[in-house]
């Protein structure tokens, strides 16, 4: 035994040693665990921005509340949902994928390949062109460790990638950006609308088995928010500033149904991997009752033109409001900064209403013990 730990402690030395004469600061590297980050536009942190797309935040007034006070890709006044989980697990934000920044040891903090319009299905965001796509997300994931695995091993690769922690957001633009694009899409004509649901939630639970096959192992899957009262649907479908009732509905029969296909899909892999975020109750939360979290709308957006500031794009000629944090909606179909943090919040704390079956704070207090 003695001799084992000897021969071990030897290879760890030289391995470290290997790496500091190479410059890479793998302790510094590894003082959180890493964070991976799947999805769409409520997650991408600017992988659009080295894409020929429409699907882009890449220009004032986006980002006028980040740091920097510049627009970085993100679809926020400032900060969005994976740099407050960033923040809680002590880590720098990742980057995106395709950034050229993303190498050395800043690969161990983790990646972000969100981009804009995606949805689950390959067919879903056409219009915006060269996105990428949920398939090709994984494969990148794939590439990903592979590049890790040049520069630190396979063992220590498959033990970044299995502590890790991975979000993925998808699930509205397959509403939005497909089924209900236009009247009368090609998906809602081969689907009624509880089977085309029923579809997707079969074509996500490949999209997450997917992700446990290549490593992952706590995954924070979240549903969609309240697809209809966005100010964007207020201002094409709701009747007096009402929400719209059919985007309401696919809502109302998605998210359920994605709770229990990610219960089944943890029993299938025999622990609780997936951990369901109930977005849809944290964004109505905000919807319902706005004032109560320092809201004074939930309605307008705060950067946009037409009813509710819910027609067109965020662009330098927009309506923009000079109090971001009195509004819920940044732009058409956007959380601001501030709503992005309160969401963070309930994902770190929130009770089993919003957390399946734990919340993030109860997942890293478990994991401490783990890794």
């Amino acid at each position: 035994m003695a001799s084992s730990s000897v021969f071990t402690s030897y290879i760890v030395l030289s391995l470290v040693m290997a790496l500091a004469i190479s410059g890479f600061n793998f302790k510094g590297a590894e003082a959180a665990r890493a964070f991976f980050v799947f999805g769409d536009s409520l997650v991408d942190n600017g992988n659009n921005n080295y894409l020929a797309t429409t699907a882009r935040a890449d220009a004032p007034p986006y980002g006028i509340d980040y740091p920097t006070r510049r627009p970085t890709g993100r679809f926020s006044n400032g900060l969005n949902i994976p740099d407050f989980i960033s923040q809680e697990l002590g880590s720098e934000s990742t980057l995106p994928y395709l950034s050229p920044e993303l190498n050395g040891e800043r690969l161990l903090v983790g990646a972000n390949f969100a981009s804009a319009g995606i949805g689950i299905l390959n067919d879903t965001g056409v219009q915006f062109v060269n996105i990428i796509r949920i398939t090709r997300q994984l494969e990148y994931f794939q590439e990903y460790q592979q590049r890790v695995s040049a520069l630190v091993g396979d063992e220590k690769t498959k033990e970044l990638v299995n502590g890790a922690l991975v979000l993925i957001t998808c699930g509205g633009n397959d509403f939005v950006n497909n089924y209900y694009l236009v009247p009368n899409s090609a998906r809602s004509r081969q689907f009624a609308l509880p089977d085309y649901v029923t579809y997707v939630i079969s074509e996500y639970k490949k999209v997450l088995r997917r992700l446990y096959d290549l490593g992952a192992r706590r995954v924070v899957v979240t549903g969609t928010g309240p697809l209809g009262c966005v100010p964007a649907e207020l201002a094409l479908r709701g009747r007096n500033g009402e929400c719209s009732e059919e985007l309401q509905r696919a809502s109302a029969l998605y998210n359920p149904q994605l709770v229990e296909m990610i219960k089944q899909l943890n029993k299938e892999v025999g622990s609780d991997v997936f951990v369901a975020a109930n977005t849809q109750l944290m964004h109505d939360d905000f919807v319902t009752n706005p004032q109560a979290y320092g809201f004074i709308t939930s309605k307008v957006a705060c950067c946009g033109q037409g009813p509710f500031n819910g027609l067109g794009l965020c662009t330098v000629v927009s309506n923009l409001c000079p109090n971001r944090h009195e509004f819920a909606f940044w732009d058409p179909f956007h959380p601001s900064e501030k709503a992005n943090r309160l969401i963070v919040q309930q994902i770190m704390s929130g009770t089993s209403k919003y957390m399946h079956p734990m919340n993030l704070s109860t997942i890293l207090a478990l994991d401490s013990k783990k890794y």
